[in-house]
C-alpha cells in the first residue's frame, strides 16, 4: 500500500510538472503536445526509413487491398456481435435472467488498458500494447508514403514511461478537410513557421493534394491488416514451436505440509509438483494414494518433487496413516457471479456426490457435468476438505446451472475451481491437489484445429479471460508454469520459455482485439471513415444531388456511431440499471 502511495504522488508530481512546462509554452517549443499527463512527442526523424520501407509501393496496395476486404469483413463480425449482444440481453431482461453486474462487464475491462484491465497482465500487456500501437501507427504511415501523403510527423506517447507511437499524416491531404481561415495552428500541427523551423522543413507544404477513396481506404485499412498480420504471426509461433517446446510436469502439486511430518523433516515444500514415487511415475493425484496403500509404516520412500521445474529426490519415511480419507473434488475458488456461489458454495469444500452420483475424482465430476443441461437444477453434496470422514458434517445446496461462460456448450455450468480427488492426506505428511496440466496443454494445442469452424475463434477471442472454464488463461505464470518445464529446442532457454509464450500471447490477442476493434463502422475509427467514405459513394448512386447523397451518408454513418456507443454503454450499465448499483 506504501509503495501504491508513493508511485501515485510520484506521477501527480511528474503531472504537475508537465502541466507547468505546458503553460510556460516550453514544451511547445520543442514541439511537444500534452494530453492531461500524457506527452506528444514529435520528430520527422525516420522519414528516410519510411521512404525505404515504401519502395516496394505494389506490394504495400496488395498488402492494403486485403486489408480492406478483411476490414469489412471484421466490420460486419463485429457490428452483429453487438446486435446479437444487445438482443440477448433485452431477451434476459424481458425474462428477469440477466446476470447481476460482475467482473466481464465492468467499465475498466471493457478498455484493453494493462494495469485498468483487471484480466491484462501489467508486465506483458504494456509489451504487447506498444507492439500494437507501433504497428498500427506506422503501417498507416508506410501507406501515406505509397500514396503520396505526406506525414507531417511520427514520434512516442510518453506518461512517465513510453506507452504507445504514433504517425500523424496530413488530415488535408488524407481526408480533405481544409483549416478555417484566421485560425492559428495549434501545437499538434507541424505546419506552423516555428514547428518547421524546429523540424527543419523550410518549404510551404502542398496542401492541393487530396486522396482519393480507394487511397484513403488503403490508408486506413493498412492498420488494421498490420495488427491481423502480427496477431496471426504471434499465434502461430505460440500454437506451434513455442507450445510444443513445453511439456507437463505432472498433474499432483503439494499444497500444504504438514509441520513436523516425514514430508517437512524430508525438506518436501508447498507448490512442489510430484513427478515419481520409488520407480513408481505420478500423473495424477490417486496415483499417490494407490501407492501409499501398499507400503508399511516406517518404510523410507524417494519421493521425485520439482521446484521451479527442477526435480529433486527426497528420502521420505512413511508415517502412519491414522485417517479415513475424504474423497471427492476439492473447490480450488468459485467463479465469481456463478451458480455455486450464489447457491452458497465455498472455497476449500470437497464435493463428494451430486444428485446421488459419487464423485470420487475429477473424471466423475466431468462425466456428470457432461449430462446437465442449462437451467438444470441439481443437488450438490459437501463437506469441509480437511475433515476425516467419519466426523465430516454434510452440506446439501440446490444449484440451478447457467449457460457455459464460452457462450457455445449446451451443459450445464456450475462456476468453481476444482482439484482431481480433492486434498488427499497421505502418510507422508502432505497434502496434494491437482491441475490437468496434461489436458489443458493438449487442450491450448488444439485450438487452431478448432478454427476452421466458429467455436475455434470464439475460443480464441475469449482465451485470457474465459478460458475453457471460466478460469482464463493469462499465460505461463505463478502457480500455472510450476505444472511445466521447457524441452527440446527451448531447454536451454529455462524460464524464457515461458516469458517468449506470454508475450506471443498477449501480442497476439491485442493485436487480434484492437484490429477488430478498429474494424467497427463508427468514426472516428479507421473502419468509421472506410464505412462513410464507401457509403457515400453508393448512396451517391442513387441520389443524383451530390450535396444531398453527402448529407444522407452523413446521416447513417454518424447513426451507426450512436447505435454502436449506445450498445457499449447498455453493455456496461444495463446489468446495474436492472439490479442496482
Amino acid at each position: 500500500m506504501i509503495e501504491t502511495r508513493i508511485l501515485i504522488a510520484l506521477f501527480l508530481l511528474y503531472w504537475v510538472i508537465v502541466s507547468i512546462l505546458d503553460k510556460k509554452g516550453i514544451l511547445e517549443r520543442y514541439n511537444i503536445s500534452t494530453y492531461g499527463p500524457i506527452l506528444m512527442i514529435r520528430t520527422l526523424r525516420g522519414q528516410k526509413l519510411l521512404d525505404f520501407l515504401a519502395r516496394p509501393k505494389s506490394m504495400w496496395k496488395l498488402f492494403a487491398n486485403i486489408g480492406i476486404v478483411l476490414m469489412f469483413i471484421g466490420m460486419f463480425a463485429m457490428f452483429l456481435i453487438i446486435v446479437v449482444s444487445d438482443v440477448a440481453m433485452l431477451s434476459s431482461i424481458g425474462d428477469n435472467t440477466l446476470p447481476e453486474p460482475g467482473k466481464f462487464n465492468e467499465a475498466r475491462n471493457i478498455f484493453l488498458i494493462p494495469g485498468v484491465n483487471e484480466f491484462i497482465p501489467l508486465s506483458w500487456g504494456i509489451i504487447a500494447l506498444l507492439v500494437t500501437l507501433v504497428v498500427h501507427e506506422f503501417s498507416h504511415a508506410i501507406l501515406c508514403k505509397v500514396e503520396g501523403i505526406r506525414v507531417k510527423s511520427m514520434g512516442i506517447l510518453l506518461a512517465v514511461v513510453p506507452i504507445g507511437g504514433f504517425a500523424e499524416p496530413d488530415e488535408e491531404e488524407l481526408f480533405g478537410i481544409k483549416k478555417e481561415d484566421g485560425k492559428d495552428l495549434e501545437a499538434s500541427s507541424t505546419d506552423g513557421p516555428i514547428e518547421r523551423k524546429i523540424l527543419g522543413i523550410e518549404k510551404e507544404p502542398d496542401t492541393s493534394k487530396v486522396a482519393t477513396r480507394e487511397q484513403r481506404a488503403r490508408i486506413l485499412a493498412a492498420g488494421v491488416m498490420s495488427n491481423f498480420v502480427v496477431a496471426a504471426i504471434a499465434f502461430i509461433l505460440l500454437f506451434g514451436p513455442v507450445l510444443g517446446a513445453i511439456s507437463p510436469l505432472g498433474d499432483a502439486m503439494i499444497v500444504n505440509v504438514t509441520p513436523d511430518s516425514p514430508a517437512d523433516i524430508a525438506g518436501l515444500q508447498d507448490n512442489m509438483v510430484i513427478t515419481q514415487i520409488d520407480d513408481t511415475p505420478v500423473e495424477k493425484a490417486n496415483d499417490i494414494l494407490l501407492y501409499m496403500s501398499s507400503v508399511e509404516p516406517g518404510t523410507v520412500v524417494e519421493v521425485h518433487a520439482a521446484k521451479d521445474r527442477v526435480v529433486s529426490v527426497y528420502d521420505v519415511q512413511v508415517g502412519e496413516d491414522d485417517t479415513e480419507d475424504v474423497r471427492g473434488i476439492y473447490v480450488n475458488d468459485i467463479v465469481p457471479d456463478s451458480p455455486a456461489e450464489a447457491a452458497g458454495v465455498e472455497k476449500g469444500m470437497m464435493i463428494i456426490n451430486i444428485d446421488g452420483t459419487p464423485i470420487n475424482s475429477s473424471d466423475d465430476f466431468v462425466l456428470f457435468m457432461n449430462s446437465t443441461k442449462v437451467g438444470q437444477t441439481i443437488l450438490v453434496e459437501a463437506v469441509m476438505a480437511d475433515s476425516p470422514e467419519k466426523n465430516a458434517s454434510s452440506a446439501f445446496f440446490e444449484v440451478e446451472l447457467a449457460s457455459h461462460p464460452d457462450g457455445i456448450s449446451e451443459k450445464g455450468f456450475l462456476g468453481i475451481y476444482y482439484g482431481s480427488n480433492g486434498l488427499q492426506i497421505t502418510p507422508l505428511g502432505i497434502t496434494v491437489g491437482e491441475f490437468p496440466a496434461k489436458a489443458y496443454l493438449e487442450a491450448l494445442r488444439s485450438i487452431p484445429s478448432l478454427m476452421t469452424g466458429f467455436v475455434g475463434w470464439i475460443i480464441l477471442l475469449g482465451l485470457p479471460i474465459v478460458g475453457f472454464a471460466g478460469e482464463g488463461f493469462p499465460g505461463f505464470s505463478g502457480t500455472l508454469a510450476q505444472f511445466y518445464h521447457p524441452v527440446g529446442w527451448g531447454e536451454p532457454l529455462g524460464i524464457g520459455v515461458f516469458w517468449i509464450a506470454n508475450t506471443l500471447l498477449w501480442v497476439g490477442w491485442l493485436n487480434f482485439y484492437v484490429g477488430l476493434f478498429n474494424c467497427l463502422p463508427a468514426v472516428p475509427l479507421d473502419g468509421g471513415h472506410v464505412f462513410k467514405d464507401y457509403l457515400r459513394s453508393f448512396v451517391g448512386r442513387l441520389v443524383s444531388d451530390e450535396r444531398r447523397a453527402t448529407e444522407i451518408s452523413a446521416a447513417i454513418a454518424a447513426t451507426f456511431t450512436f447505435v454502436i456507443l449506445i450498445s457499449f454503454l447498455f453493455m456496461i450499465f444495463g446489468p446495474y440499471i436492472v439490479h442496482g448499483f
